[in-house]
């Protein structure tokens, strides 16, 4: 929300919406980074750690939204970047004045090979990972954009500058942190080529600077400086964990993070046009979480994020079944164990944004993506085509408060244009139509709230082998509940031998469903979605 019509939402207009939040019942916001920052690529290209950039407001604005944050019952945890920085980080400057400077080796620098950058590695943000410095003579590594070079966490000063930044802001009464890119922190001893047999210039090195053996001692450090002894929830963005690993990261025994957001289920975002949801696989990935954490850790549960395209678009049926999508999507993800994660305009079931020409997108990611399409020889038409389904800014539109100018969220222009739905999909109109993805949100909050089971509850498969139907239990000494959804597009059946499912139990629903007997059998309609309260249940 934007208070001050500049069309950049801040922290008084992010206060003005506490009450929406509230009655929502959320109980933690997590603010993407608010820092100082050139904003090269939304923020995340962080310049000073103890500043809030200027036109989200200032250190007294936030002062009086964790506040009012705090004075609702709720917590406030911060986006925080400490893989890298932005160039201009007072670090960074020193760091690239000379040589010898006492923090040149807070950052990765190294000498050229044979006339060119160290190594092969490519950035994660496409292009090479390595920027040349005329002045110096030497390239510094950046696994992001250019304009934020990597710190090297080898060097025990950049470790302990880093934790008596987070201990400030902790001490200042934030509650925790999302810790942006996470498993990147450690590289290979001796930074090596990628084994290349096609010869490329450069190769995608994610072996060696993802979750490198040798990373849960700066974690295991960190904790011990920062967090231990206080009530704080950490969350770390840890792409290349799987299942069999997550103990380690989130492990009660370990006392490490809280939680963290695995990337498994990503693998399923198709970026074929028409593609369609692989149920089974995605039963399989979430399964597989479910079970390796139950009674060790606790679960990071998301569909989408700032940086995924809107789930409806990707998984649902925007054309003919938006709300039924967008509500047994929900219902899916959110009675599994673990915290559930709702992403701003998520819970009204927004779709993507529709882009009409391809400099209307903003994200550093797609300008290099684009930048890549045309020199393979793609034409704009086809190039758009692809950006509309996979583009970052689809996500990324205001939020649709009512169906005012701009959705309500400006004054003025907004930085990105509203979406295109914001008359027809805003707070205000869902919020007064009880059949609405929004008022469902809020029951499945109030659901989980109310469900001691839907907390600690063990996680069991139903429907195992069906291609549509996404179901499980949740039981434990207080009773069971089953979750069964069709996610897909056509009616689902499926038969339960080890339970009734009994109209007096019907917990939700996303469909109108008529008084019915004991049910053995059941169909679904095209994305529907039921919870009930069954005695026991022994399918798995």
């Amino acid at each position: 929300m934007d208070s001050d019509g500049d069309g950049v939402g801040d922290l008084r207009g992010i206060l003005a919406r506490l009450d929406y939040l509230q009655w929502l019942g959320v109980d933690v916001l997590w603010l993407c980074p608010v820092f100082r920052s050139p904003n090269d690529d939304n923020g995340y290209d962080i310049s000073d750690y103890c500043a809030i950039m200027a036109e989200f407001g200032d250190m007294a604005d936030f002062d009086r939204l964790l506040a009012d944050v705090h004075r609702r019952g709720m917590r406030l945890i911060l986006d925080l970047v400490i893989n890298h920085t932005s160039d201009e980080h007072p670090w960074f400057v020193e760091s690239r004045a000379s040589r010898d400077n006492p923090r040149r080796d807070w950052y990765v620098w190294r000498d050229g090979r044979e006339g060119g950058p160290p190594n092969n590695w490519e950035s994660i943000f496409r292009g090479p990972a390595w920027e040349y410095d005329g002045a110096s003579g030497q390239y510094y590594l950046h696994l992001f954009t250019r304009r934020q070079p990597d710190l090297n966490w080898e060097n025990p000063a950049l470790r302990a500058a880093i934790a008596g930044m987070m201990r400030w802001w902790l001490d200042k009464g934030v509650d925790g942190f999302r810790i942006d890119a996470v498993t990147h922190l450690k590289k290979a001893a001796g930074l090596p080529d990628m084994p290349n047999p096609a010869g490329l210039a450069q190769v995608p090195a994610y072996p060696f600077h993802m979750n490198v053996s040798g990373i849960l001692d700066y974690i295991d450090e960190l904790c011990r400086t920062t967090l231990d002894g206080r009530d704080v929830m950490t969350v770390g963005e840890a792409n290349g964990i799987g299942p069999a690993e997550a103990e380690k990261w989130v492990g009660e025994r370990h006392r490490r993070l809280s939680m963290i957001l695995q990337f498994e289920h990503w693998h399923l975002w198709s970026n074929a046009p028409g593609a369609t949801l692989d149920v089974r696989a995605l039963k399989r990935i979430l399964g597989r979480w479910q079970q390796a954490l139950h009674g060790r850790g606790w679960n990071a549960l998301y569909l989408e994020n700032h940086d995924l395209p809107r789930i409806v678009s990707r998984w649902g049926d925007p054309l003919h079944h938006r709300r039924e999508s967008a509500t047994s999507l929900a219902t899916m993800y959110f009675l599994m164990e673990g915290t559930p994660f709702i992403y701003q305009g998520q819970e009204l079931g927004l779709t993507n944004a529709e882009f009409a020409r391809l400099d209307e997108f903003q994200d550093s990611f797609a300008h290099n993506r684009i930048a890549e399409m045309r020199d393979a020889g793609l034409s704009d038409d086809d190039i758009l085509d692809e950006m509309r389904r996979t583009g970052r800014d689809t996500s990324r539109t205001p939020m649709p408060w009512d169906d005012g100018p701009n959705g309500g969220f400006s004054t003025g222009r907004p930085w990105l244009a509203p979406h295109q739905d914001f008359r027809t999909v805003n707070v205000v109109g869902q919020q007064a139509e009880q059949d609405s993805v929004l008022q469902y949100y809020r029951r499945l909050i109030a659901l989980r709230k109310r469900e001691h089971v839907l907390i600690r509850g063990r996680y069991a498969a139903l429907a195992a082998r069906s291609a549509r139907i996404f179901g499980y239990t949740r039981s434990d000494a207080s009773g069971c509940i089953a979750v069964i959804c069709n996610l897909g597009g056509r009616p689902a059946s499926y038969r339960h031998s080890g339970f009734a499912l009994e109209y007096p139990g019907l917990l939700l629903a996303n469909h109108a469903v008529a008084p019915h007997g004991p049910l053995h059998t059941l169909t679904l309609r095209p994305y529907e979605a039921r919870v009930y309260r069954i005695a026991s249940a022994t399918e798995v």
